[in-house]
């Protein structure tokens, strides 16, 4: 693929701008400046076309500037922009209803709207603490939840996220996630490993830490995101489900950036055959625009009028966004995820026979990792090695983005078609033979 002359001069020039009056807390790892952006392809202030196999992380599942997900915008906006949650209007009833369809149960079903995936944390911890009278809960290893002092007390995939900012919440214990690929934990005899790491919940952290009737809530991510596109075994959300029936403890499904069709179904708990208590979106689940929402069982909804609101959450145009993101995902894109994921899962574990530095592809649908390491037997992360790969991908008209320590996610929007794919993942290989040699993995 021919290099691009990156970052070309309005990038520069928009990127100085940048520096002088934008907070520097934000991670850009390349200098890409948007100017616009159709379905899965995206154009740069220079004119530059890409493929964008980052999704805003997960976030445009119908691609950029859906013509359906416009117009609804346009529409709600040319009636009103604006009303406060002391009032009511159509679209976030339509949408909470929406919500109770979808939801990975079937009884009555309540919704919380709000901003973004971290309020929707925020939200699942008052609720589990009110719902249960219990105030403690247990989270996991390499799990991202958000930035706020709640969700980042959960957050644990980089230390780096919590510097600074202690003291941070109380009563948060956290475990292992169980990825195979690098495990902490050593098998028990005659189990899986996803027991193995319920059975170390129960009897190290119930068993010498907390009390099972202490704990309100297990939050866990159904496929860890920030942490590496981690998929668990099939035998871990089965036992960690009965455990949480056996201590009364809630299950509280973190779906902000695996729901909403990313693995071709509308959570990707449903993959795992488990239904939680408290489901929580955001990201994809209007195309863009902010909205989250805590979905859970209508029982749990315990608490009382005026405990936890805000001014924004559920606002008339985000719902209008959402309601026609979900039309096309039911109608045209979960198929799609299901067909093309499959078909780029497949294609990158043939390309990993190719390639020394690709050690394990793992994923379900469009949310696929790449994990690289220095060499297969020894699992040395590459994380330098993964960045340049991100870097020399990006010179060639391919966004990507990492995760973990060094892992690539392949998440583009839902409607990305196997020609889309196919022309990525060409620009993909190449970056990776690039780096490789590079670092002399090969000749």
């Amino acid at each position: 693929m021919k290099k691009l002359n990156l970052p070309g001069p309005n990038a520069v020039k928009m990127i100085e701008r940048d520096r002088e009056v934008i907070s520097p807390s934000y991670p850009r790892g390349y200098p890409f400046a948007m100017d616009h952006g159709k379905g899965t392809e995206v154009w740069d202030v220079d004119g530059n076309r890409f493929l964008d196999f980052a999704a805003g992380i997960a976030v445009t599942s119908t691609g950029h500037a859906h013509p359906e997900v416009v117009r609804a915008i346009q529409q709600q906006a040319e009636k009103f922009i604006h009303i406060s949650s002391d009032f009511y209007h159509e679209n976030w009833v339509a949408l909470g209803e929406k919500f109770a369809e979808i939801a990975p149960w079937h009884e009555p079903t309540s919704s919380f709207m709000t901003n973004s995936g971290t309020e929707s944390v925020e939200a699942a911890i008052k609720l589990a603490r009110n719902s249960t009278g219990r105030s403690q809960f247990i989270g996991f290893l390499g799990a991202f939840h958000g930035r706020t002092i709640g969700a980042v007390t959960f957050t644990a995939s980089k230390a780096g996220y919590k510097g600074g900012f202690f003291p941070l919440m109380n009563g948060v214990f956290h475990a292992p996630f169980p990825y195979e690929y690098r495990p902490i934990l050593a098998r028990m005899p005659g189990k899986g490993y996803g027991e193995t790491v319920v059975h170390y919940i129960e009897e190290e952290i119930l068993g010498r830490l907390v009390p099972g009737d202490d704990v309100a809530g297990i939050l866990v991510e159904p496929i860890q995101g920030e942490g590496g596109y981690i998929v668990p075994p099939a035998d871990f959300f089965p036992s960690l489900r009965a455990l949480c029936d056996k201590y009364g403890i809630l299950l509280i499904a973190d779906e902000v950036q695996s729901g909403m069709g990313r693995t071709g179904k509308w959570w990707a708990i449903e993959n795992f055959g488990v239904e939680p208590d408290i489901i929580l979106t955001a990201k994809g689940v209007a195309s863009g625009m902010p909205l989250g929402a805590m979905i859970t069982k209508k029982k749990h909804m315990t608490w009382p009028k005026g405990s936890h609101g805000n001014t924004y959450g559920g606002n008339p145009i985000s719902c209008a966004a959402a309601l026609a993101t979900i039309k096309l995902i039911e109608e045209q894109y979960l198929e799609n995820t299901r067909v093309v994921g499959s078909y780029t899962l497949e294609a990158l574990a043939d390309m990993a026979k190719r390639h020394p530095s690709m050690g394990d592809v793992r994923g379900i649908g469009l949310m696929i990792g790449v994990e690289f390491v220095m060499d297969k037997t020894t699992k040395i992360p590459g994380g330098e090695l993964r960045d340049d790969v991100v870097d020399f991908a990006f010179e060639r008209g391919l966004l990507t983005l990492g995760c973990g320590k060094s892992v690539i996610r392949i998440a583009p929007p839902l409607c990305t078609s196997k020609s889309e794919m196919i022309e990525g993942l060409e620009i993909f290989e190449e970056a990776i033979t690039l780096t490789e040699k590079k670092y002399k993995l090969v000749d």
